[in-house]
């Protein structure tokens, strides 16, 4: 196990390098620059904020200079867009209310999946099975905007019941939760009620039923464990995903989160902030994939971590 995980670490480390990496050049060779605006700068104003930032340096130097203040000492740089900010203060101050959102919708796509997913599994071909698959269905094609800008409508105008943009309290966090999580959700659904199917086929499970269990304990305790290692393996990348926030989503409930500073850093050609942003996601990436990977064992103790 201990190799195991120092063996992924090492993978790790090396795949944040390359993610820090391609993205220092792709910035500096896409057009325009941080300073670029309608209104020519005049050229010794440019000069001073390019020496201010270390942009009149050989783009080698610049690399090596980043590189060594993110290793040694976690310093994502200053925002080039937020005067006397840094990438870190960006992070710091958009990630909270990006992972409130985030861990909801995680958590709102976890119960209400499973539950439709075991319902559809234990009522196979029946009417239950149906209508959720047929909410699953909606869930997976409708997009995540079309969702939110309906619930607005719906749920915040016309009927009043939450708020339609803000986030003071829980109350803000229902009607964005589940527009981001609706996708989820209805994927989470699909694949637990074919897994479940499928592991309830397997010989084990007739065997637990030949011996008279209830079938309430061969499904809950013998088979829907077994069942959940698809599941388990979704979770990394989706945890991941929605605790960097979703721009869409975040814009149209008024939330400031991580996801929308995203996008903005990449409109305004924000170099620092881009660049954190995208090492902040990949390290949450990298790591809850590690995660899933140690949950394996847990779930499933015939799995065997190779180093």
């Amino acid at each position: 196990m201990i190799n195991y995980i120092l063996k992924r670490l090492f993978y790790s480390v090396v795949t944040i390098w390359v993610v820090i990496t391609l993205t220092f050049f792709l910035m500096h060779k896409i057009p325009g620059g941080p300073f670029d605006a309608e209104k020519k700068l005049p050229p010794q104003v440019q000069a001073n904020l390019e020496a201010k930032f270390g942009l009149n340096k050989p783009l080698g130097e610049q690399y090596t200079t980043y590189l060594k203040n993110v290793v040694l000492h976690g310093d994502l740089g200053p925002s080039m867009r937020y005067e006397g900010k840094s990438v870190n203060d960006v992070i710091g101050y958009s990630f909270p209310a990006t992972a409130k959102l985030g861990l909801c919708s995680v958590g709102f796509a976890l119960i209400v999946g499973l539950y439709m997913g075991i319902t559809a599994a234990l009522h196979q071909g029946k009417w239950q099975d149906n209508l959720c698959m047929v909410i699953a269905t909606f869930g997976v094609t409708v997009p995540s905007f079309v969702m939110a800008t309906f619930f607005i409508y719906f749920f915040a105008v016309y009927l009043g019941w939450f708020p339609a943009v803000g986030f003071d309290g829980p109350e803000n966090l229902v009607l964005p939760a589940v527009a981001l999580g609706g996708y989820a959700t209805a994927f989470i659904a699909r694949l637990s009620r074919s897994s479940l199917l499928e592991v309830v086929r397997q010989d084990y499970i007739k065997v637990a039923k030949a011996k008279g269990l209830a079938k309430a304990k061969v499904i809950y305790k013998h088979a829907l464990k077994n069942s959940l290692i698809p599941i388990i393996t979704y979770l990394g990348p989706l945890l991941a995903g929605v605790l960097t926030g979703s721009f869409v989503i975040e814009t149209l409930f008024g939330i400031p989160g991580l996801g929308r500073e995203f996008v903005q850093s990449i409109g305004n050609r924000d170099y620092t902030t881009t660049l954190g942003v995208t090492i902040f996601y990949s390290t949450l990436l990298v790591g809850c994939n590690l995660l899933v990977d140690l949950l394996y064992v847990t779930i499933d103790p015939r799995i065997k971590l190779e180093s």
